[in-house]
Formats: C-alpha cells, structure tokens, sequence
C-alpha cells in the first residue's frame, strides 16, 4: 500500500509542477524568450524529448520540483542567443507576465477543482458558523449555540473555518482562548474557553473545544462559483496567517511539513475516497502558488520583488546582487526543507 501511496504522491505533484512550470513556459515562448529545457522534477533525467521547437523536454528522477531553463532570465548569458530572445531584455511587464504565470496556473488548478467537487458533491460552507457542539466540552459549557458565528480568536479575524483552525493552533496566555461570537440576535459576545487536554490518534496532546463546522450543502452552478472562489481566499488567507505566526512565534516551525508530511496526508486521503484525494491536488496547488508568490529569495515572488525596485528605481539591479540574494535564498530553502524533513521523520516515531 505503501507503494501505491508514494506513486500516488508522485502523480499529484507532477500535476501541481507540471501546470505551475507550463505556465512559465507559455507565456516565454508566446514573448520569444529563447527556452533551452522544460522539466519535471529535478536529479539526473531518465527520459529526453528534443521537440521540433528545439527545447528539450525532460523528465527528471526526484518528483520535488520542476524548472524552465530560459536565456537571460537575469543578464545576457549567453553568446549565441540573439539579444531580443534574452528573457532580461523583454518589456518589464513580459517578464512580470512570465513570472507569475506559474502561480496564476496554480490557482486556477484549484480553482477548477473545488468548483466540480462543489458540482457534484455540494459547496459545504466556508464561514465559521457552529453546526455541532459536543456535550462536556468546554464551548458546551459557555452561552455560544449552534447557529453562532465566531469572528475572531484571540482578537484574530476568523473569516473562514480555515483560518479559525490556524488560529486555534497558535499559542495562547495561559491557555485561555477569547472567541468573539456573533450571535443570531446580531449581538456580538466575548468568551474565554480554555480547551481539555486529549490525545489524538497518533497519542499526540491536542486542545479539544467541543465545535464542529456546519455541514449543510448548496448545490447548482453559482453556489459551486462561489465556494471556489472563497474557499481559494480562504486558504490563502490562512496561509498567510501561518507564515505571519512563524515570524511572531506564535507557530513553531515544528508545525510545518514537508514531503514526509506530505505522503501521510495523501496516504490518510486514500481512505477517504476519490473526492479527498482530488481536494489535496487543490490544496497543495494553492499552497504551492502562494508560497511561490512570496517575496522570498529563490521564489517567483523574490524575483518579481526585484522587477518592482527596478521599476520604481528605473533602472535594472546589479545582477551581482540579484544573483547572490537568490542564491543564499536557495540555501536558506534547502537547510529549512531539510529541517522540516528531519521533524516529519521524528513525528512517525
């Protein structure tokens, strides 16, 4: 089974990079950048393509990325490339096209997804309204019912079960969690709820506050529209509510995960059936997107956040610098996804 589930795990990140890297690709050859090589994944190549555009198309061993190898995407690196086919040498908003495609693919990836997941298995709602609330629990145990909207924990805007659960994760004084209620009157309550210890499956000490979602179902085309539409938003922003926490500490970096985590998600999705394992590819596509357009060193986003100074200076950065700020980006990346591999290893044990 083990084996089903890396092959499984293969397939959707091939999906994911595939769209994210074509994106790159096809907007580089519609402005005439000069494209040595496409490829998915990275190591050695286990099997070429020479197109009749020229390009290789390459398949490569580790499915954990995937690349498009364009002339000049910082300076003219090559002699034998025509001037006007150096990607640093298109119009600033040819090149700010190209570099946000890949997450623009993404996007529309899970777009697509969540809408025909809606379609046929109904749009579930994306605001915090409670559906359940358990007997003995600590909510249970305070004025808050079923029908009520939390809007904020810990003074954090909960637009969205998504971003309520990031905000339940983070840390908070003596363990006492202020939720700020909607109630069906239209008034609006503050109640602090300190969560009961319980182990989970996994023999893990997890919060329990006795609240569950509510599960009721729209079905037709507009619904489906507007779920995925704000079940993007929703993940987005809480994504961004996670990297923002990792910089205050509110969430440790133990918290994250990398393919190792990655593998048990999707192998726990299998269980769940065909319509869970279609909604990880929408997940992982938007979290691939969004970290992608973060102006982070080595990431699309850093390279557009030096498009923009140089709009704003108007003139290009030194390459030496770029170079060198992308570079130690990379590093940093790699020293991060080795750290967060090491911790998803010691959480199987």
């Amino acid at each position: 089974m083990w084996f089903l589930n890396i092959l499984l795990l293969i397939f959707i990140l091939g999906i994911i990079i595939l769209v994210h890297e074509f994106g790159h690709f096809i907007w580089a050859k519609k402005f005439g950048v000069f494209i040595y090589e496409f490829s998915i994944g990275m190591g050695p190549i286990i099997k070429t393509h020479k197109g009749k555009d020229g390009i290789d198309y390459n398949l490569r061993a580790f499915p954990i990325g995937g690349f498009v190898s364009m002339a000049g995407e910082v300076y003219e690196d090559d002699k034998k490339i025509k001037k006007d086919k150096f990607m640093c040498n298109k119009p600033w908003y040819q090149r700010l096209i190209i570099l946000v495609a890949g997450v623009f693919n993404n996007f529309v990836l899970a777009i697509i997804i969540l809408f025909f997941i809606a379609i046929f298995n109904g749009a579930t709602p994306t605001k915090p309204v409670i559906g359940v609330i358990i007997d003995g629990t600590p909510i249970s145990e305070t004025d808050i019912e079923i029908g009520d909207r939390i809007t904020a924990i810990n003074g954090i805007k909960a637009s969205s079960w998504d971003k309520l659960q990031i905000a339940l994760y983070q840390k908070s004084n003596n363990d006492v969690y202020d939720f700020t209620v909607k109630k069906s009157n239209g008034t609006e309550e503050v109640y602090q709820v300190k969560p009961k210890k319980v182990k989970n499956d996994k023999g893990e000490e997890v919060n329990q506050f006795g609240f569950g979602i509510n599960t009721d179902k729209e079905y037709g085309f507009i619904p489906s529209i507007k779920y995925a539409f704000n079940k993007l938003g929703s993940i987005m922003s809480s994504m961004a509510l996670t990297v923002t926490s990792l910089f205050t500490g509110k969430i440790s970096l133990k918290a994250l995960s990398g393919p190792v985590g990655i593998y048990q998600v999707v192998g726990s999705s299998v269980s769940q059936g065909f319509t869970q394992i279609i909604y990880i590819i929408a997940f992982l596509s938007i979290n691939v997107g969004f970290i992608n357009i973060l102006p982070f060193p080595a990431f699309d986003g850093g390279r557009v956040l030096f498009l923009i100074i140089e709009k704003i200076k108007g003139s290009p950065i030194n390459t030496k610098i770029e170079n060198a700020f992308h570079s130690v980006g990379f590093i940093l990346l790699m020293l991060l996804m080795v750290y967060i591999t090491i911790q998803d290893v010691i959480r199987l044990f």
